[in-house]
């Protein structure tokens, strides 16, 4: 049977309530405390388990991802116009766009952004197409 989709991956922060809270308010992510210490951040149908400090998760990858060094892209159900307006109501700096970009759905338009531990996010909008 082939794979369908992915359903979740790996993100490390450097301090819980930071990002708990800036994912929450910044991402719109639901917060799931998961066991080992660790939360993940739910995203729609995807979901950001959470490695940080305290946290035991375990297996691990023979080079574990640490605070800093993800680079993820979000769907934004909405027009670029408002990802940007959002970001800067809650005083985001946008490192790059709004540019057009390639995603998994096709062309969009994009704007990047860090996250507290200067993860690299993106927020694509696919005007005129379902978010799903």
């Amino acid at each position: 049977m082939p794979a369908t989709s992915i359903d979740h991956v790996v993100i490390a922060v450097s301090d819980w309530e930071r990002s708990n809270r800036f994912y929450g308010d910044v991402v719109g992510a639901q917060l799931v405390t998961l066991p080992r210490g660790r939360y993940a951040y739910r995203i729609g149908d995807a979901q950001l388990n959470v490695h940080g400090p305290g946290a035991t998760p375990s297996p691990l990858p023979a080079r574990p991802v640490r605070p800093g060094n993800s680079d993820l892209c979000i769907r934004w159900d909405g027009s670029i116009e408002s990802a940007v307006e959002h970001l800067r109501d809650r005083g985001v700096e946008i490192v790059e766009g709004p540019a057009p970009r390639q995603g998994s759905a096709g062309d969009g338009m994009s704007v990047y952004f860090h996250d507290p531990d200067e993860s690299l996010l993106e927020f694509i909008a696919y005007e005129g197409q379902p978010s799903g």
